[in-house]
């Protein structure tokens, strides 16, 4: 049982949750390191939320605990990565809380779903909000570090457009999940 729950996904979803404090202090280290080291540990972050669900797709570990906590790892992240961003006025604050809002909701969302025996598949207008949403993170979280290149206008507006986004699709979740919903809500 032990094996079956530290197979390579489930540790890289677990690393990605335990080495959130570590993501955060790297932003206060001094100069330049303090915009490529987040950025690249992010970057590498948003490769292993990619990896470890191919990973376990393709060779047929899926787990309660993978299926439950890749979701939670991946929020946890974003929504770290965006605070920080705002705390350090990176970003701006209202499209980071509706982001933010529309995250924790449509995750609750699933969570029942899942909790009625019904699910909710990622969405192609979901997977553009997540391109969307980690580019403009990358690039808020990098700035001008990469060889002064001025990425952070270009990073405000793949914010903007992942904001747009984020709520399109959670209407879409919603819109979809609703029969489901007020059928197990009439079955009550």
């Amino acid at each position: 049982m032990l094996a079956v729950l530290w197979n390579l996904p489930n540790l890289l979803t677990a690393a990605r949750i335990a080495l959130i404090p570590v993501f955060i202090l790297m932003v206060y280290l001094p100069g330049d390191w303090g915009k490529i080291m987040p950025t690249l540990f992010f970057g590498v972050a948003a490769l292993t939320d990619w990896a470890d669900g191919y990973v376990a797709r393709k060779d047929g570990l899926q787990t309660a605990f993978g299926r439950f906590f890749d979701p939670v790892a991946d929020k946890l992240l974003v929504i770290s990565a965006l605070i920080l961003l705002v705390a350090e006025q990176r970003a701006h604050l209202l499209p980071v809380l509706l982001i933010t809002a529309r995250e924790i909701t449509i995750m609750a969302l699933r969570e029942y779903m899942s909790g009625i025996g019904s699910s909710l598949s990622v969405s192609r207008l979901g997977k553009w909000k997540t391109g969307f949403q980690m580019t403009a993170i990358l690039m808020l979280l990098v700035q001008d570090g990469l060889f002064g290149l001025p990425l952070t206008p270009v990073g405000l507006l793949c914010l903007y457009v992942c904001m747009v986004l984020t709520w399109w699709s959670g209407y879409d979740y919603l819109t979809k999940a609703w029969p489901t919903i007020r059928k197990s809500i009439l079955q009550v």
